[in-house]
């Protein structure tokens, strides 16, 4: 009933039934712009990933419901289509935790979160948060994987699609950029077990659910339906250049926000930064084949 604003304040949690590693797994769909988070939690503790500012009290009473303190608010990267909840939770005592090459990017806030390397660890309960540097989609994008069941992918796979490469460096950047998309996938995610989870940050109007309503699939289901993902490197970097939809709407005023270069305080303003889609993927036609 308050339209758009209300669409974009819907936001659903769905258990991940086929995760299998320690503790429970929960998916947040934002179905207005396709943003996905997760929140994973065991004995006390919990962590969440990709945290939205604007439902920084969900997570806070959603942890309180389910009787454990919320651990950590981790970030995959530098976000260019939702302003971050990391910050937010470091303001309610939750430890942050953000790539070690966001720094590089120029992040500000790099004293009072924690900074994430490749192989890094962190420990909710029984479950374990491995960091894996996956640059492409940025060169700060790390995917994070959670019980050694499922690898949150953040911008660079997605269950229909793979990243856009061209949100950091523009136009001229975006074929080096791709071509470490490239690296990162063949190297660092599809050698993981067949039966791994792919969770990304967001899904598109083109994106099917599991059967339990999450936006997830094992990696041997992608390789086996996504085209792009058996490519060589040169016609890999040639599709995903080929037909990039439009870039997300403000993304140049949310990406130095996230990065805390500029400051938005106003709630309702920040609420408008994020309304329409994310596009934060490239063509998921053209990946596909279909």
């Amino acid at each position: 009933e308050d339209g758009m604003n209300g669409w974009a304040a819907i936001y659903e949690a769905v258990e991940v039934a086929d995760y299998d590693g320690p503790g429970t797994l929960v998916q947040y769909q934002r179905p207005s712009s396709g943003c996905l988070a997760y929140m994973v939690y065991d004995d006390d503790e919990a962590a969440v990933i990709d945290p939205l500012r604007a439902f920084t009290d969900r997570y806070l009473e959603d942890a309180d419901e389910l009787g454990v303190d919320l651990t950590y608010a981790i970030d995959t990267h530098m976000h260019a289509d939702h302003l971050s909840g990391v910050r937010a939770l470091v303001e309610e005592g939750v430890e942050g935790v953000i790539p070690q090459k966001s720094a590089d990017r120029g992040a500000t806030y790099t004293d009072i979160v924690t900074l994430a390397e490749d192989g890094d660890e962190f420990q909710v309960g029984d479950v374990t948060i491995e960091a894996l540097y996956t640059p492409g989609h940025t060169t700060d994008m790390t995917s994070y994987l959670i019980g050694d069941s499922l690898l949150a992918t953040g911008d660079g796979l997605f269950t229909e699609s793979v990243a856009r490469p061209d949100l950091e460096e523009g136009d001229d950047g975006a074929p080096d950029a791709a071509r470490m998309l490239y690296e990162s996938l063949q190297e660092r995610v599809l050698p993981l077990p067949d039966d791994t989870l792919i969770g990304g940050a967001h899904f598109s109007d083109a994106a099917e659910p599991a059967d339990d309503g999450t936006y997830t699939a094992p990696i041997g289901q992608l390789e086996d339906e996504m085209e792009a993902l058996s490519m060589d490197e040169e016609e890999f970097v040639e599709l995903i250049l080929s037909d990039m939809p439009p870039r997300p709407a403000n993304y140049e005023t949310i990406i130095p926000t996230n990065l805390g270069q500029n400051v938005v305080d106003d709630d309702d303003e920040a609420f408008s930064l994020e309304l329409g889609p994310n596009n934060c993927a490239a063509s998921q036609e053209a990946l596909t084949g279909d």
